[in-house]
């Protein structure tokens, strides 16, 4: 499972309904919001997850990986060489698993007037040419999160209308493409729920009302390696999360693997 939670310590008790509720082996979790000496990581391991990796800083950002197995070589990369805490690798059951927030990018679609927006661009770059330095498309990887980007036109409530918007422009479009051709990168969400579709995992806070308008973009994925893809049996995209108490604006998305052989 990946969620943007929005702070991990204002929804923990989110959290444990969501455990409870969905089983999942392994959690992992954006803009957590924590600094590390302050992660509340006996309050994770009393949901049933004993192993636990975690990066923070404070007040914003922040990514952990919850594990019902063990956790082996964690690492935390540097995206554009900022310590900002948004990329968390781990190895789990045999698989390279990454967790990534990838910038939002502000509000204007122009890198020479929006600093933010220069960032988020040169983070996707980054990331594709690290991914094809350091990732195996023929071992088995993942690569998780909240990557604030909607590709597909089905991914927006209106293509029309969001080509000059922040997440879903031509330009982080491409650069995402680019991302996922680094490592043949799968969109094992896509594999499940055809791209025909419209799937949404985020609902701006600002309406009113989402359910009514449902103007949503699908920023959360999940991607595999082709080495994986032959253990795909299922997907889904936790909707009724967003309209529970409190809820994050991002909702969970679940990825069912088999057991290797």
């Amino acid at each position: 499972m990946t969620w943007n939670i929005n702070s991990l310590r204002l929804r923990m008790g989110l959290l444990a309904e969501l455990v409870e509720a969905t089983r999942p082996d392994i959690v992992c979790l954006q803009e957590t919001k924590v600094m590390d000496p302050d992660f509340p990581a006996e309050d994770c391991r009393s949901l049933g997850f004993p192993h636990i990796a975690f990066s923070g800083i404070k007040s914003y950002n922040g990514v952990a990986v919850l594990s019902r197995r063990p956790l082996g070589d964690i690492r935390i990369p540097q995206r554009c060489e900022r310590a900002d805490a948004r990329h968390l690798a781990v190895r789990v059951e045999g698989i390279d698993l990454h967790c990534l927030y990838v910038p939002a990018g502000g509000d204007i679609p122009d890198p020479e007037a929006n600093p933010k927006f220069a960032h988020k661009l040169a983070f996707l770059d980054d990331i594709a040419a690290w991914c094809g330095h350091h990732v195996d498309a023929d071992a088995p990887a993942m690569i998780v999160g909240d990557f604030n980007v909607a590709p597909l036109e089905t991914d927006v409530w209106s293509h029309r209308q969001m080509l000059g918007v922040v997440s879903h422009t031509p330009v982080e479009v491409a650069g995402l493409a680019g991302f996922q051709r680094s490592a043949q990168w799968l969109d094992a969400v896509r594999h499940f729920i055809p791209p025909s579709e419209r799937l949404y995992t985020w609902w701006s806070y600002r309406s009113s009302d989402w359910t009514k308008n449902d103007r949503g973009r699908r920023l959360d994925h999940i991607w595999v390696t082709p080495a994986l893809a032959d253990r795909l049996s299922g997907a889904m995209v936790l909707r009724e999360v967003r309209g529970w108490g409190k809820p994050s604006d991002h909702v969970p998305v679940i990825l069912d693997l088999t057991e290797a052989v």
